[in-house]
């Protein structure tokens, strides 16, 4: 057989994960090329006289709006909220969280202290959203998304005993690169490497894996101290390595793999006071552009253009508004319940696409996390339906902070949804005294947040079912006089970026069609 890179590359992946087949084409000398954001090209001008109504004032929505009016364009948006962002929302002293399930709960923290209850960083890799922070001057700040000095926790593996962050993964590669290592040295891939390859290979993974010159791993300080060092001959001592069989008895890879994913890798970003400011700085320019408290009731065709009926929430009056064209960013199943116009393909895709639920626990806290764990920021991974606690990243060495002692989602979600908002709360209290013994009683002021229970949101992201690409396509495409935005539309994810990206495609299409017409 051919010897070829990629079959060791694919043997490599399998075995030890992203992390060392990346570092293994480093090593051969491979590297990815990261990519930049691209301006929005609309005609200077070229919408005068068009007016367009935009439904909803997400991200999606602001961005339409805002970059249809650089092109002559004569915006409305109609929000049915008090607030611009739509789930970028953050939480401070005073806010009110109101459920569909009668549950209301008013913001206790200390002034000064936010919590994020929707998308809480700005991935380096997201030029688009972080474009529009420099062009408003929306003052970011690093987000420390993980830190070795948080854990991995499987009640049911180690003893119970929690693994710290740093143990875990450089135990991990210690026992991956030995295990490559012996396979090397008998031959096991001669048929896949040349022999300088397999010199090469092997010089790395004793320095991937920190092996020993007899190519086993048998401890690092990579992987901490059970006792730090000191002064004068006070070597101290390390961890004892982790053997491969806890470490996958531990079952929480996607904690141990998270900051290899694209978009979670450093640096990360977060607005400075609270992801908020995006949509305010999109809100300031906007200005009167948004009417808010309008809640969309009607969708309507009317000839060639709209006509969308609202009920104004404080005087309860029915208006409308007449437009030549639709951007709908409502997320689909708020959507589904608008009486609507669409043609009967667009309306059966709008109810087929699921929306997730997502719940968020945060905890004031001392910040007991810094002072007693050194853990500055990023997260620990829980093995059952709270499934992360996230410590924050803003106001390090300050006595008090934002502690999340939940994120989760999908069926985990639902479960932990599922609960009175009490038990949501004592579960993620136990959870971090779990995690940090004698600590637990330090909470407290919380507030949880389930997404499908937020009015004008019902749900935290889109879920596809394997296969459904049909209602993703069509919705790509408009119905006529209406476009369709959102992140739900976007390949990025469930992002800010993607709802940007997604809201520059459509205006684009908008464009193309009037165009296409004068």
């Amino acid at each position: 057989m051919t010897p070829t890179r990629r079959g060791f590359l694919q043997r490599i992946g399998a075995v030890g994960g992203y992390s060392a087949a990346y570092l293994s084409m480093q090593a051969l000398g491979l590297l990815p090329v990261a990519s930049r954001a691209e301006p929005v090209a609309l005609q200077p001008g070229g919408g005068r006289g068009k007016r367009v109504v935009v439904l909803g004032a997400g991200i999606a929505g602001m961005t339409s709006a805002y970059e249809l009016q650089k092109a002559g364009y004569q915006c409305t948006v109609l929000e049915a909220r008090e607030r611009a962002g739509g789930r970028n929302w953050t939480i401070r002293q005073g806010t009110r969280i109101d459920l569909i399930d009668g549950t209301s709960q008013t913001c206790g923290f200390d002034r000064g202290l936010y919590w994020n209850a929707g998308p809480a960083r700005l991935p380096s890799q997201h030029q688009k959203v972080l474009a529009y922070c420099r062009e408003f001057g929306v003052a970011l700040e690093v987000e420390v998304n993980v830190s070795r000095s948080a854990m991995i926790s499987n009640a049911a593996a180690n003893g119970g005993r929690p693994i710290e962050m740093r143990q875990a993964i450089n135990d991990t590669r210690g026992a991956v690169s030995e295990l490559l290592s012996k396979a090397l040295d008998r031959g096991a891939l001669d048929q896949e490497l040349t022999h300088e390859d397999r010199d090469r290979v092997l010089a790395f993974l004793e320095q991937y894996g920190d092996l020993s010159p007899d190519k086993l791993y048998r401890g690092s300080s990579r992987s901490g101290y059970a006792r730090r060092p000191g002064a004068a001959d006070d070597a101290g001592e390390l961890h004892k390595p982790l053997s491969l069989n806890v470490l996958l008895d531990e079952d929480l890879w996607n904690g141990v793999l998270f900051e290899e994913l694209i978009d979670q890798q450093a640096t990360m970003f977060q607005p400075v006071g609270g992801m908020d400011a995006i949509p305010m700085a999109f809100a300031k320019r906007l200005g009167a552009t948004i009417r808010y408290q309008s809640e969309v009731t009607q969708i309507r065709r009317d000839g060639d253009g709209v006509r969308i009926t609202y009920t104004h929430r404080p005087s309860g009056t029915s208006r409308t508004v007449e437009a030549d064209y639709c951007i709908v960013t409502l997320t689909s199943p708020v959507l589904a319940k608008i009486a609507s116009d669409f043609s009967p393909a667009y309306r059966d895709a709008i109810a087929n696409i699921e929306w997730q639920q997502s719940v968020k626990i945060a905890w004031q806290s001392r910040r007991f996390w810094e002072q007693q764990y050194n853990i500055y920021g990023g997260i620990s991974w829980i093995k059952g339906f709270t499934n992360m606690v996230w410590y924050p990243s803003a106001g390090l060495f300050g006595d008090q902070g934002i502690l999340l002692g939940a994120y989760t989602s999908g069926p985990n979600g639902e479960k932990l949804a599922a609960l009175a908002l009490n038990e949501q709360f004592e579960t993620t209290r136990a959870v971090v005294e779990r995690l940090h013994p004698g600590h637990g009683h330090e909470l407290r002021r919380p507030m949880g947040i389930a997404w499908a229970k937020v009015p004008y949101s019902l749900g935290e992201a889109a879920h596809y079912r394997p296969g459904q690409v049909a209602e993703y396509r069509l919705l790509n495409e408009p119905d006529g006089p209406f476009h369709f935005a959102g992140d739900y539309l976007s390949k990025v994810g469930t992002w800010q970026e993607s709802a940007i990206t997604s809201a520059h495609r459509t205006i684009a299409r908008l464009d193309e069609q009037r165009r296409a017409t004068a």
